[in-house]
């Protein structure tokens, strides 16, 4: 049987679009002959990631990204692996790009502990890396901050040296440290005076605490007393407490207001003991009565016979009354009139 040149065209042709396609596959990392399952990751920023990518567990390769896939927006890239090792992995699994150092892109999938798997077409969750340079550079960029503010405080230590070699600085310092030494003097004199009067006062001193040791010895000799009298202090205060201070106070004022209209009558010309003591004409009255009074009485001492007249012979005692005191009555507490 002759076959026809068309017929050899359309079967080398077929067998040429077969090959394509299974290369095509190949080369995109689908498993051409053996088992294989899909499984999704959503990311926002890929960071350049490309199909034929590897797929690593470990360090190890288990698959291979298959199509990466966007929508109109730009908001969410869906990311299609093809997992051709049969591995368990959990669910709780992390998956995230990472950069090596020549640049090429991985998806790392980070084992969780859950007992339970993802399955076929399932989508793993993932989280943003900043890739192997990035995450040398965050290192790094502690380093040079503190490098920064190394330079920056060796710059601030220059400006002060500079400003301390600087001849007017110069001449401040060299003042500070003659007022420095001036000042160490002075405190060494002041503490020289110091021990001389603390050494001179020293046996003042020791006589004082020896006083008030013996003034509290005698306090706790006497603690009985203290306390006898503070009870009686105590009783004392209780017992004014029960006092009627309302009626005592009444009373008082009541008997000053009596001596106050005493004395006032006193004070006044109304009665008698006012009178004797303010009206001067009767004061001399009564003087004049008692002189007169003592004269009487010393002439019945002088002439009683004149005035007791007993006489068997009836005469009479011619004597003349006496017109002054006798010498005995001379300074007798007699009033002279005023």
């Amino acid at each position: 049987m002759k076959i026809s040149n068309e017929t050899k065209i359309g079967v080398l042709t077929a067998i040429a679009i077969t090959l394509l396609v299974l290369g095509f596959n190949f080369l995109k990392g689908k498993n051409l002959f053996g088992k294989s399952r899909t499984m999704y990751a959503k990311y926002t920023n890929v960071q350049g990631l490309a199909t034929s990518n590897l797929v690593t567990i470990n360090g190890l390769q288990v698959g291979s990204v298959y199509s990466i896939t966007t929508d109109k927006n730009m908001k969410e890239i869906l990311v299609n692996m093809n997992l051709t090792k049969d591995v368990n992995i959990p669910k709780n699994s992390i998956a995230t790009i990472n950069t090596g150092l020549l640049g090429m892109k991985t998806i790392v999938i980070h084992l969780g502990d859950s007992k339970e798997y993802l399955a076929k077409n399932d989508t793993i969750t993932t989280e943003p890396t900043t890739g192997i340079f990035n995450e040398i550079l965050s290192k790094v960029d502690p380093v040079f901050i503190q490098v920064k503010k190394a330079v920056s405080s060796i710059d601030s230590i220059l400006f002060s040296v500079n400003r301390i070699l600087d001849p007017t600085a110069k001449n401040n310092i060299g003042a500070t440290l003659d007022h420095l030494n001036k000042t160490t003097a002075n405190l060494i004199n002041a503490s020289a005076s110091l021990d001389i009067l603390l050494n001179t006062q020293t046996g003042a001193l020791a006589k004082t605490l020896n006083n008030l040791n013996s003034f509290t010895g005698n306090l706790a000799g006497n603690n009985d007393k203290i306390n006898s009298l503070v009870s009686n202090l105590d009783k004392t205060a209780t017992n004014l407490s029960k006092l009627d201070l309302e009626k005592t106070l009444t009373t008082l004022n009541t008997t000053i207001g009596d001596l106050k209209s005493t004395i006032g009558k006193l004070n006044s010309t109304t009665g008698t003991a006012g009178l004797l003591l303010n009206d001067t004409k009767l004061y001399n009255n009564l003087t004049a009565t008692a002189n007169k009074l003592n004269l009487l009485i010393d002439d019945l001492k002088t002439n009683p016979k004149r005035y007791v007249n007993i006489s068997v012979f009836g005469k009479k005692n011619k004597n003349t009354g006496l017109t002054a005191p006798l010498p005995d009555t001379v300074n007798a507490p007699y009033l002279k009139q005023k």
